[in-house]
């Protein structure tokens, strides 16, 4: 699914690692992200950590999500190297809920909540579709 996510992939942002339920994404903060504030834009904050649910929460039938909410929690800067790792809390039925900590280095810059929704087709392209455990991509 990542390798078709042009948006994601254009942004600088990485595939760190991946498994069932699990993802890392890097992205570096640029001139280009940077509002009037002169601190990273929310959006492209959300964004990473976006891509990091939709990552962990895709591993076999297509998943999208199905709602999601975002709390700020420290200011990035540009050149910023910043880490989104999202977790599965827990699946029922179709849904589940994800979080995502978006952090630079040791400092939590963004918490992130996901829903999803399974819609029930299998994509052949999914990172996760090779098997389970944790994965590393350099």
């Amino acid at each position: 699914m990542f390798e078709a996510d042009e948006a994601s992939r254009r942004l600088g942002i990485e595939v760190v690692e991946y498994g069932e339920g699990t993802a890392v994404l890097r992205m570096t903060v640029t001139a280009s992200m940077v509002n009037g504030h002169g601190i990273a834009h929310g959006g492209y904050l959300f964004l990473l950590a976006d891509t990091a649910f939709a990552c962990a929460c895709n591993g076999g039938p297509v998943t999208v999500a199905a709602g999601a909410g975002i709390d700020f929690v420290a200011p990035a800067h540009e050149g910023d190297v910043l880490v989104a790792t999202a977790r599965e809390r827990t699946r029922f039925g179709r849904s589940g809920l994800y979080d995502v900590s978006v952090l630079r280095g040791e400092e939590t810059i963004a918490e992130f909540r996901g829903r999803s929704r399974t819609l029930g087709s299998t994509r052949a392209d999914s990172p996760q579709d090779t098997g389970a455990g944790a994965r590393t991509k350099e």
